[in-house]
């Protein structure tokens, strides 16, 4: 057994030095100057590959940005409101430096998103040299009289640009909207908005759109137009689920009477007058 245990020993004497011995071959092999020559052929194809690189991306951006990739056409669509030109004249100003190819689509789109009437837009290249727009508008709804004057509103209560002319698809103001930021506001005015689109309709249909002034509705369950007879501003209170019938009973009671009347409760089943006092 002591034999068996001193030859293992002498082998792995023997294993180590033969390892010392290779590792000073290796050393002896791997000199300053081999390390040198090894090196010196990578840092070299590292540099190559850099260039390659930098010259196949310089030459992406310059075909991308060159005269076959710039504008020459804009093709907007959508537009009722919205002033086509104005949308034309921004894609240019930001197109026609980077091209077709490398134009910023996105900040386009939210820059044409910033006009009044525009809801949203989509746009698009169609290559090679042109851009695409596709708005969506805002549908206006009322004019609504605020505390800095009367502004045009769409649907979702949104309030869109300031009127300054007669709006022929929107000839009575609304008043009553609630200007405060509370949270009950914004679905009172919504309220406000579809009452008053509905008292519109009706008068058309009644045909007594033209004697109304202005609609009343701080108080959305008495809704009031107000009206002009013989030369005097009257408020008319009418029934809210036949809004047109009952403005309709009021204007015939009250024709020829605004001198001596205050108002008119149309509410019930038939117009109700009230005198003024003398």
């Amino acid at each position: 057994m002591a034999r068996k245990k001193s030859s293992s020993k002498a082998g792995l004497g023997a294993i180590k030095v033969r390892g010392r011995a290779k590792e000073k071959v290796v050393r002896r092999n791997l000199s300053p100057r081999k390390v040198a020559g090894i090196a010196v052929p990578a840092i070299v194809l590292s540099v190559l590959v850099a260039a390659i690189l930098f010259m196949a991306l310089s030459g992406y951006e310059t075909a991308t940005a060159s005269a076959f990739f710039g504008l020459r056409n804009v093709d907007v669509r959508g537009t009722d409101r919205t002033a086509p030109d104005e949308v034309v004249k921004l894609v240019k100003s930001s197109v026609e430096k980077p091209g077709v190819w490398n134009a910023d689509l996105a900040e386009i789109r939210l820059k044409i998103e910033k006009f009044p009437f525009v809801k949203s837009a989509a746009v698009a290249r169609t290559l090679p040299a042109g851009i695409r727009v596709d708005i969506t508008e805002r549908i206006p709804a009322a004019i609504v009289q605020l505390n800095a004057g009367k502004y045009l509103f769409d649907v979702d209560g949104t309030m869109l640009v300031a009127v300054k002319e007669p709006e022929k698809d929107f000839p009575i103001v609304l008043k009553g909207w609630d200007e405060t930021k509370t949270e009950k506001a914004i679905p009172e005015n919504l309220g406000r908005l579809r009452i008053y689109r509905k008292m519109l309709d009706e008068a058309r249909q009644f045909d007594v759109a033209k004697r109304i002034k202005e609609f009343n509705l701080q108080n959305a369950r008495e809704p009031i137009a107000v009206v002009e007879d013989s030369g005097n501003i009257i408020g008319v209170t009418l029934a809210r689920d036949n809004l047109g019938k009952s403005l309709k009973a009021a204007l015939d009671a009250l024709t020829g009477k605004g001198a001596r009347v205050k108002s008119v409760d149309a509410a019930g089943v038939f117009p109700l007058l009230r005198y003024k006092e003398f």
